[in-house]
């Protein structure tokens, strides 16, 4: 199976600027992209940072670039989403019983779980008590079918100090959740981190990478983030029962 994952698309409203880019212009490339290339995916997953404040009319630009691309979607929200104004917006988007929006999508590969890490308030990732509850439930019910996780926050370090002040504050209750069902878990996409990043976690593979907007400065020293305008990108994934390849690719293509 093949799908493509976007993330951290940092929309604001029309005519403003972004880390002095313009966000919607540098995302309707990718739907440009992917329908010239990649309409044989079985859909795209986006991994939160939607809007850049939450804003209303952010969510709106990404109604209508969604609605050119050639792919069903999948969205989750990450710290920069409102998620009362993006369920506004996209009512369709599953919620869990706590109204956090997570879900379960049944694909030909296995079970793709969709969580929900936003915490009101911080940049920092929450995965509470109710969250960690129904991700159990899943993975009880799910039990020997292969499982893909798609979050924004990482769950762990990754060694950009400004980057893991804000990310999983959670990250110990979390494991404890995934510890019995790690041999089940094949691949754990995620966002947040504006980096091509993949490595490997409790056993599990893991990967990210760079937003469609600006990017994150690759600096393990200083504590603040820093920002740089490398050329965005998006992912395209291919399962197999063997084996998973990931490749991350810069738009627009030239030459």
């Amino acid at each position: 199976m093949k799908f493509l994952q976007i993330t951290d698309t940092h929309l604001i409203p029309a005519g403003g600027s972004l880390k002095d880019l313009d966000p919607e212009a540098r995302l309707t490339p990718v739907f440009d992209d992917i329908n010239r290339f990649h309409a044989d995916a079985k859909f795209c997953v986006i991994t939160g940072d939607l809007a850049d404040a939450g804003d209303t009319d952010a969510y709106r630009i990404l109604q209508r670039e969604l609605e050119r691309c050639s792919l069903p979607f999948h969205l989750l929200v990450g710290n920069h989403d409102h998620r009362e104004r993006f369920l506004t917006h996209f009512p369709e988007t599953p919620v869990d019983e706590n109204g956090f929006v997570q879900y379960a999508v049944e694909t030909p590969v296995g079970i793709f779980l969709m969580l929900d890490t936003v915490e009101a308030g911080t940049h920092s990732g929450s995965y509470c008590e109710r969250r960690c509850d129904w991700l159990d439930r899943q993975l009880q019910r799910h039990d020997g079918q292969p499982i893909f996780l798609f979050m924004h926050h990482p769950p762990f370090d990754i060694y950009i100090r400004g980057l893991d002040r804000i990310g999983l504050a959670d990250k110990a209750a979390f494991a404890e959740v995934i510890e019995p069902h790690r041999a089940m878990i094949r691949h754990l996409f995620f966002g947040h981190v504006h980096r091509p990043i993949c490595g490997n976690w409790m056993g599990i593979s893991h990967s990210s990478l760079r937003g469609t907007n600006h990017q994150v400065r690759l600096d393990f020293e200083s504590e603040d983030l820093g920002f740089v305008d490398e050329r965005p990108e998006y992912a395209v994934i291919f399962v197999e029962d063997t084996q998973i390849v990931v490749h991350t690719h810069q738009y627009p293509q030239h030459g």
